[in-house]
């Protein structure tokens, strides 16, 4: 016998079917984001910064269509570090996570950006680096798709054995992978983590580009770096002038003929990653999604290429902190040039507000969508800012510092009677070290106050 609906029957089920079509739609409605970092690229290692030799065009073409960041930092010079400052959005003091130090609490963890995306219904993706350990390994738990790649070798061979890929490009196919194999109706974030264009520490070659890529830049000269003579070196702190920044220097750029070779092979690895991108991007065109992806690219730090006759990152001068920023969001973002001051733990803020998501009031960044929209409501403009590096180890001294639009200051933990300031505005490249000029000494004493102020207000 029919079973026959009672009209309060069929106004609730048509009410449920109406609340789950809302439901759907809302999810149809939201962003898909994709978050790639690259590791140690520096700010200028991009054609739009005005690089007029480094090859990287699709990079070029995401700025030029989105919202270019001129002056992006991280808090913290160092990738573990830095990365669970983005994970996190908080400075290393907080989440106090570095290299050698416990797991990152899972307290810490839950605030995530990766955690909050999946409560809020996001299909979540990770590729390549993690540089994180996280409390009770819960990374494996935050992801429909995780493949993380420990660094050994940037060649590997294939599923069938046959030849030998760089992990650049395997990882653009594992990112092509996730985009054609998300699931319909339901918004995936994807974050890409590129090993490139880190060096191989333990190869005399140190930089390993994709064999395709081995004729690019060979007929061009480098010019020399700047600040690179004696001099220049002689001004630094004997800790520093001892540490690894100048052991790297040795490996790397302690000759012209080293120097040529080892900067054409760090930007054939962004080349790569700048092809990588190109593809993943072809593939976002190619299944309809491109008018719904929000793609943001960062790096994880800056990096020193012969500068004071150093290498690497750790130290609170400008190289080793400044990165590029682009945040580009085609649903409803304009072209943009931002001057203002962001860092790396904005990022997590502005992935979430793209989602929809609360931002926890943890958080110690900003999110940075208003720039990218017609009408958004740009974040208060940061008229200061904290850069730290804490890690306990003696061959990279740890240091502390603020740094304003017009100056930079900063100490070293370890023997804070060395100090540096610099005006950024009159000297960019931070060669006049204003220590010890009676003109300056009140702004000195000012910015000495607000690093201690600062460093206070954490530590509450």
């Amino acid at each position: 016998m029919p079973i026959s609906l009672t009209a309060r029957t069929r106004f609730l089920l048509f009410a449920i079917a109406i609340g789950y079509f809302i439901q759907l739609q809302a999810q149809n409605d939201r962003p898909n984001i994709i978050f790639i970092l690259t590791d140690d690229q520096r700010w200028d290692a991009l054609g739009h910064a005005g690089n007029p030799i480094i090859q990287t065009p699709n990079m070029d073409q995401l700025a030029k269509q989105g919202t270019y960041f001129t002056n992006a930092f991280v808090t913290t010079p160092i990738c573990a570090a830095s990365r669970a400052s983005i994970m996190t959005g908080l400075f290393e003091r907080k989440h106090d996570y570095t290299f050698r130090q416990p797991p990152l609490k899972k307290a810490f963890i839950d605030q995530s950006y990766f955690s909050l995306l999946q409560k809020a219904g996001y299909y979540n993706g990770f590729l390549g680096k993690f540089g994180v350990n996280f409390e009770n390994q819960m990374d494996t738990l935050l992801f429909d798709v995780y493949k993380p790649e420990q660094q050994s070798g940037y060649y590997r061979l294939n599923e069938d054995a046959t030849k030998h890929r760089h992990l650049t490009n395997i990882m653009a196919d594992n990112a092509i992978d996730f985009i054609q194999s998300a699931p319909n109706g339901k918004p995936f974030a994807l974050s890409i983590s590129f090993h490139a264009p880190h060096a191989v520490d333990s190869s005399p070659d140190q930089y390993v580009w994709p064999i395709e890529l081995d004729t690019m830049y060979q007929n061009i000269t480098i010019p020399d770096p700047m600040m690179s003579e004696d001099s220049d070196f002689a001004r630094l702190p004997e800790s520093v002038r001892k540490g690894f920044n100048r052991a790297r220097w040795n490996w790397r750029y302690d000759s012209r003929e080293k120097y040529q070779k080892m900067v054409k092979g760090y930007y054939r690895m962004i080349s790569g990653i700048d092809a990588a991108l190109g593809s993943i991007r072809k593939s976002l065109d190619d299944n309809g999604l491109a008018e719904n992806t929000i793609i943001i690219l960062m790096g994880d730090n800056g990096y020193f290429l012969g500068e004071r006759q150093m290498a690497g990152k750790w130290l609170l001068y400008e190289p080793s902190l400044r990165v590029p920023l682009i945040v580009y969001n085609p649903i409803e973002g304009k072209q943009n040039t931002v001057a203002d001051m962001v860092m790396n733990i904005d990022v997590p803020s502005t992935i979430l507000d793209f989602a929809g998501v609360d931002i926890p009031k943890t958080y110690q960044g900003k999110s940075l969508s208003g720039y990218t929209k017609t009408d958004g409501n740009v974040p208060e403009k940061r008229t200061e800012a904290l850069f730290e590096h804490l890690w306990n180890f003696e061959p990279i001294p740890p240091s502390e510092g603020v740094r304003t639009e017009k100056y930079k200051y900063f100490r070293y933990r370890d023997f804070p009677e060395w100090e540096e300031l610099y005006d950024l505005e009159n000297d960019p490249n931070e060669e006049n070290n204003l220590v010890g000029q009676a003109e300056h000494k009140a702004i000195l004493v000012n910015l000495r106050k607000r690093c201690d102020a600062l460093i206070q207000n954490m530590e509450k």
